[in-house]
């Protein structure tokens, strides 16, 4: 049975309450403002949809401010939400990828802004944030990386035209046991995008052992989906001393089949320099076929990736980089002396190679190419899956990482915790 109803002045006031405890919140704020580089500059639009609320934070190299009420400037980020699910971020019981993975929040707008606001404030009692989002300099480049959770260092590596925003919900999942760097690699996202870079997996490769010196990190598990898999593969090669496990998810492995070679060797990246644009229905359909199961993708969440492909794809750097980078995945010689396979054979990182049962660009198919050169390689394959598994079947990949990775370390077949500099002069 129903009890009697609450009394009306009962509910106002605890209402009024919850109100009193958000406005608190947001107007702390600005002492608990962290800064940005000099220059920046971005407004925020927060929504609480179930108090029917909205506040503006503009944040500056100078400080931060906050508005209650409709924006005054217009908004380079929206992010909707509950008090409650606010109320946790604040209190440093979630963070804000998690939220988003379990669309306890909505984002428009740009999303590295987005994921990088709450990385500006500390948390209550002066705790530093969940997660912070950082430049770091390597070499001539600059690295935009997320860092979050404490423990052994994992490494994660997007894919080709992708940004680390498609490893958001493995980032929040290993975080609970492990620091988890996600950085976007250079030439795509928020990273530096050198007009000569090489963007083959040596030179991704050479870059991300760099920022992992930058972060004094000896080594780390690497996870890598498409190229992503592929520069973590290479990284394997060159440097096994700082390799713990590799998660290799769909990777992008070389091409066996050539009949495109000539054609794609005359094709020039230099000209995705020249201004154009791609419509957004054909990114929009580029993105939904690497998917199987789409009803396992919030359109949501797809419509705010397609509009960040967008918006990235304006830069010519960005352009330059994503057609050669291309190209080099395709050009890439699958056998003779300096062969990907035959270099392939002497992996020595434990490594778990996953495949999607449906992918349209890395068929699982490879498999047998990866189990001829290297027969004890352990691989899955993922049914029902496209070329992401981490975002079309997060679960059952995030526990294959875990358990990749717990084997490894309870084996011994991670690097030893030597210091940095030993590590450096192995």
């Amino acid at each position: 049975m129903l009890g009697p109803p609450e009394p009306v002045g009962r509910v106002c006031a605890v209402a009024d309450n919850r109100l009193a405890v958000v406005d608190d919140a947001f107007a702390s704020l600005p002492e608990r403002y962290l800064g940005a580089d000099p220059g920046f500059d971005a407004t925020y639009q927060i929504r609480l949809c179930d108090i029917g609320r909205t506040w503006e934070v503009r944040c500056t190299g100078h400080g931060a401010r906050v508005r209650k009420g409709g924006t005054r400037r217009q908004a380079d980020v929206t992010i909707s939400t509950s008090a409650d699910t606010w109320m946790r971020l604040r209190q440093g019981e979630l963070s804000g990828v998690e939220a988003f993975g379990r669309r306890l929040l909505e984002v428009r707008g740009n999303l590295d802004y987005a994921v990088g606001f709450e990385g500006m404030f500390r948390l209550p009692n002066g705790r530093p944030p969940l997660l912070q989002i950082h430049d770091i300099p390597v070499g001539r480049h600059r690295i935009s990386t997320m860092t979050m959770g404490r423990g052994p260092d994992v490494l994660l590596l997007h894919g080709l035209g992708g940004t680390r925003a498609s490893l958001f919900e493995t980032a929040a999942t290993l975080s609970r046991r492990y620091r988890v760097h996600a950085p976007d690699l250079p030439g795509f996202g928020s990273s530096s995008k050198p007009p000569l870079g090489a963007y083959n997996a040596r030179w991704f490769a050479d870059i991300m052992l760099g920022l992992m010196d930058q972060l004094d990190i000896p080594w780390a598990h690497i996870v890598g989906n498409s190229l992503g898999g592929r520069i973590a593969i290479e990284i394997g090669l060159n440097a096994p001393e700082r390799t713990g496990a590799l998660g290799l998810l769909c990777p992008a492995v070389a091409w066996v089949r050539r009949s495109l070679h000539p054609l794609v060797r005359m094709l020039r990246p230099e000209l995705g320099m020249l201004p154009h644009a791609i419509r957004r229905s054909l990114i929009s359909m580029q993105f939904w076929s690497m998917f199987h199961d789409r009803d396992a993708i919030d359109p949501a969440v797809g419509d705010l990736v397609v509009d960040e492909f967008r918006r990235i794809y304006h830069s010519a750097g960005a352009r330059y980089a994503f057609w050669t980078a291309a190209r080099n995945i395709y050009l890439e010689a699958p056998f003779g002396r300096h062969g990907f396979y035959p270099r392939l054979a002497g992996l020595r990182p434990p490594a778990l190679w996953m495949w999607g049962s449906h992918d349209p660009l890395v068929p699982a198919a490879f498999s047998r190419h990866v189990a001829k050169w290297l027969p004890d390689a352990r691989q899955v394959t993922i049914d029902r899956c496209g070329h992401v598994p981490q975002v079309e079947r997060p679960d059952q990949t995030n526990d294959l990482l875990v358990s990749l990775f717990n084997e490894a370390e309870r084996s011994g077949l991670v690097p030893s915790s030597r210091s940095h500099a030993d590590v450096r002069a192995a």
